[in-house]
């Protein structure tokens, strides 16, 4: 049963954690199209925990935990950094002036300096994008699915690398970089390409526009470190991956948290009364 509950009330997921009787952390997420269902679960055995709640669609939920009165609000920005800082230190990771990227539905960037934070900018590029060009491109709906089957797909012919360009010319940059996504599509011949294959170029579009833009504020900002969070990498390792390689390529250095999409949830918990 839980004692205490933090909700991060997001686009696409709502995200919970909360404390057990033995100040365990357990964690878990509901589609944001069902808030009936996040009503059942504190309902069924959470009745008389303390909530606090943050996210985009936190007023929304509200209205179906009547039965609750007068459940804090915690701003998601400040939420995501207390979470964020909380797992810093679960982690021992000494950080503290760093780029945040939190990739969502969309992406959000902020700047941590030590104590205090501030959003950037963003881009809406991220897990929404996935999903709704994977719909297009393959026909199916599941998260888990299309995580699954990108994993096994080849890029190769479905983006333009400065090597494809530059082929036999003194390359300029390094030419691993993609000049093109999905410019291969129309300028590559290839026998076949698999659904796979085009669910792996939608991470590679996801991966490098948000490492890009990372790079960019870090860059502007003398900051060497970014931390990705967001519900986008959970399970999702080909999308670290492509960040990792595209971070460290440029001389910064990517981090990540164990609990990537519950940031929020957390900083909402730790505001619990």
């Amino acid at each position: 049963m839980a004692t205490k509950i933090g909700i991060d009330a997001g686009g696409t997921l709502t995200k919970i954690a909360y404390w057990d009787e033995k100040m365990e952390l357990h964690l878990l997420s509901f589609l944001s199209s069902n808030f009936q269902a996040v009503k059942d679960w504190i309902d069924s055995n959470h009745s008389l925990a303390s909530i606090c709640l943050t996210g985009g669609r936190a007023e929304q939920l509200k209205k179906y935990l009547i039965s609750q009165k007068d459940i804090p609000y915690i701003v998601e920005f400040d939420a995501t950094m207390a979470g964020v800082k909380h797992q810093l230190k679960q982690q021992n990771i000494h950080c503290e002036k760093a780029i945040i990227a939190n990739i969502g539905t969309g992406t959000s960037i902020h700047l941590m300096n030590e104590n205090s934070h501030s959003r950037l900018g963003g881009t809406g590029i991220g897990g929404g994008t996935f999903i709704g060009l994977g719909q297009v491109l393959t026909g199916l709906s599941s998260y888990e699915e299309l995580i699954s089957l990108s994993k096994i797909g080849n890029r190769s012919s479905i983006d333009i690398l400065v090597s494809d360009i530059y082929e036999s010319n003194k390359l300029p940059i390094n030419g691993s970089l993609t000049a093109s996504n999905f410019g291969g599509v129309a300028l590559k011949t290839a026998e076949k390409r698999s659904e796979a294959d085009y669910l792996s170029g939608i991470q590679g579009i996801i991966g490098e526009v948000v490492a890009s833009l990372c790079i960019q504020a870090a860059d502007a900002y003398h900051v060497n470190s970014i931390i990705y969070i967001g519900s986008t990498l959970e399970n999702n390792n080909l999308l670290k991956e492509i960040i990792r390689s595209y971070t460290q390529l440029k001389d910064k250095e990517p981090i990540f948290l164990g609990k990537n999409g519950y940031s929020g949830a957390i900083g909402a918990l730790l505001e619990s009364n």
